[in-house]
């Protein structure tokens, strides 16, 4: 099968869409964005690392969602003082609007003196914050709520750290305070492309099968980490039930903007939007921690995908 043959996800031919250069103020480097349409618009919220080496979110708004990229002058969301678990930076934020608050909630990791933690800040118009401060211990990490409640609860994906093991996590909620329910959802596969560390990547995408998630499997190498992308369904009614796990990695690092750059050998994808009118998914991802770039492909795809390696078993 030629390289062709076997891609799930297209990479954009203007790659990377944003760097550090784009910005407005002086940075180290800009990637893993969360990603909404917001007023007919493409809203990207993007992890962007000052010249300390502490991370803040900033905005940037393009029409159609590839281009000319409105960015705001100043840092859209930065540390809050009153909230200690934030003294160190925030990360790779997530975006899904809830559809029973009508706002949208925005899952990021605030980087406190114990490690990372889970924090959730609700908007309206990505200009004000309602923080609702942090949700789990740390070590905590690659963290999603569903854009809906599940029979009555709200749902997260998220990445404890526990014992040395990174596997993926589910947990729920009535209130978005108060968490429980926790299982192991989605765990390393030993001796697989996924067999050291596994986290969510954007966020759960709802669509006739079921949950879409993409997460990020790590192999680690003898010349250092590989963060591939790998595809989960999970049941629309019970989210904790795996329907289809994807054998291979769909999404990986292969091109010399992947390697060059803070971490080499990373693609990190934190924002998927999903044109459902022409049936086109569009993944933003960091590439090597440094810059922002983006890859597409259909869902028809992906239930390709599901058919060949289901013929395959």
């Amino acid at each position: 099968m030629d390289r062709k043959n076997r891609a799930v996800f297209t990479r954009y031919s203007g790659n990377p869409i944003i760097t550090s250069n784009d910005l407005p103020y002086p940075a180290n480097s800009v990637f893993n964005p969360g990603a909404v349409f917001f007023n007919n618009k493409t809203l990207l919220l993007m992890r962007v690392e000052d010249l300390r080496g502490f991370s803040h979110l900033t905005k940037a708004i393009s029409e159609d969602g590839l281009t000319n990229w409105k960015i705001d002058p100043h840092p859209t969301l930065q540390p809050d003082p009153n909230y200690q678990e934030e003294q160190f930076g925030l990360e790779d934020p997530r975006i899904v609007f809830l559809e029973e608050l009508g706002k949208y909630a925005i899952t990021y990791v605030s980087f406190s003196r114990g490690g990372p933690v889970v924090s959730i800040a609700l908007t309206e118009d990505f200009c004000n914050f309602e923080r609702l401060g942090c949700i789990m211990p740390p070590e905590d990490k690659d963290a999603s709520l569903f854009p809906r409640k599940v029979k009555g609860r709200y749902v997260l994906i998220h990445r404890p750290i526990i014992r040395g093991e990174a596997h993926v996590w589910i947990s729920f909620s009535p209130d978005l305070k108060y968490w429980g329910d926790h299982r192991i959802l989605i765990p390393v596969r030993p001796g697989w492309w996924d067999n050291h560390r596994v986290g969510l990547g954007p966020p759960p995408i709802e669509t006739s099968e079921g949950w879409l998630i993409l997460y990020h499997g790590v192999r680690i190498t003898a010349s250092g980490s590989l963060y591939r992308v790998g595809i989960v369904l999970l049941d629309l009614d019970d989210p904790t039930k795996i329907v289809y796990r994807s054998d291979r990695w769909v999404f990986g690092p292969e091109e010399e903007l992947d390697f060059v750059g803070d971490v080499p050998g990373v693609t990190f994808p934190t924002g998927l939007l999903y044109d459902r009118h022409n049936d086109r998914l569009i993944m933003y991802y960091g590439a090597a921690d440094k810059y922002i770039a983006v890859a597409m492909t259909s869902f028809s795809r992906i239930r390709d995908l599901m058919k060949e390696e289901a013929t395959q078993l």
